[in-house]
């Protein structure tokens, strides 16, 4: 059987990492240490809800809709968690927004989810054997902070991203990553499920050492997310492939094929030819199902 050419993308926050305690915990935290008080976690969970909503409305796509960049976005939210807690007569500390945005940018705030950074180094380090050439992405409906959390949190992101109608940064020739580009709903434009922002992706997999010479509508490509009316009716609306992973996913229709996960290699032979849609258990689950044979990590014996 003549091998395949493989994309792989995946969703990023709650996808590959997520917050270490809850948002609204180390709001509260930053908060308190620039001293101020008289509210609850539990508030600030509500505030920061409803702040965020009606961000979300007024500026939509993290301010990109109206020409808003994404730090004066993060900041209007913050300001409008904070301002209703603690009353009109008391002044936001001028640090306030600043350190969040900092945190929320690094590994102070968030963590890989389990396996995540083993099966994406095996992914490049030792690709399954039914695959000649594969691509690994990140698409993701966010602002520009992603790659710098994700190098944080220990991946080697490759500079190349969509901005502006175009790839933007170049990778030093032979440098290899653990994740090839980014794409960012900020940057596109457009959120999932919207198919745009996947047309981005196979934009960027076109200027790719490992797309040369190939034809690109040859490519298998595949979207791993945690939400299924974003993720995988996105996927599936741009002809890709959808996984959604059931660890962190809230919910799936019943009517979504659970994979067997039994057979190694299993997954793209399940998808089939045209774009369909599967669950799978958890990242280690889908290194089996994708044929991964995987390296010693930490120094087994």
């Amino acid at each position: 059987m003549a091998k395949r050419n493989l994309l792989i993308c995946f969703d990023a926050f709650g996808t590959l990492f997520k917050p270490k305690r809850p948002i609204a915990q180390q709001y509260g935290e930053v908060a308190r240490s620039l001293g101020l008080g008289g509210f609850t976690d539990e508030q600030v969970h509500d505030s920061f809800r409803a702040a965020f909503k009606h961000e979300t409305k007024e500026n939509p796509n993290f301010g990109k809709a109206n020409g808003l960049n994404s730090t004066t976005w993060w900041t209007n939210i913050i300001h409008n968690t904070f301002h209703p807690l603690v009353g009109p007569n008391v002044k936001l500390h001028q640090e306030l927004a600043p350190r969040l945005l900092y945190r929320f940018s690094s590994e102070e705030a968030y963590e890989l989810l389990p396996d995540v950074l083993p099966v994406l180094q095996d992914l490049r380090n030792t690709p399954p054997r039914s695959i000649d050439r594969i691509a690994v992405g990140v698409i993701t409906n966010s602002d520009d902070r992603v790659p710098s959390v994700l190098t944080s949190l220990g991946l080697r992101v490759s500079p190349l991203t969509y901005g502006i109608g175009e790839a933007r940064g170049e990778p030093p020739p032979g440098e290899k990553y653990d994740i090839d580009f980014t794409v960012m709903s900020y940057e596109v434009g457009y959120e999932k499920p919207d198919r745009r922002i996947f047309i981005g992706a196979e934009q960027l997999l076109s200027s790719l050492p490992a797309a040369a010479d190939t034809d690109l509508e040859s490519w298998e490509k595949v979207y791993v997310g945690d939400e299924y009316e974003k993720d995988v009716v996105g996927a599936l609306n741009a002809g890709w492939h959808g996984v959604i992973l059931k660890e962190a996913a809230s919910s799936i229709p019943d009517d979504v094929q659970e994979l067997d996960e039994r057979t190694p290699g299993g997954l793209l032979p399940t998808l089939g030819g045209n774009g369909s849609a599967v669950s799978i258990s958890s990242f280690s689950a889908l290194a089996k199902a994708l044929g991964i044979v995987p390296e010693m990590h930490g120094g087994g014996s």
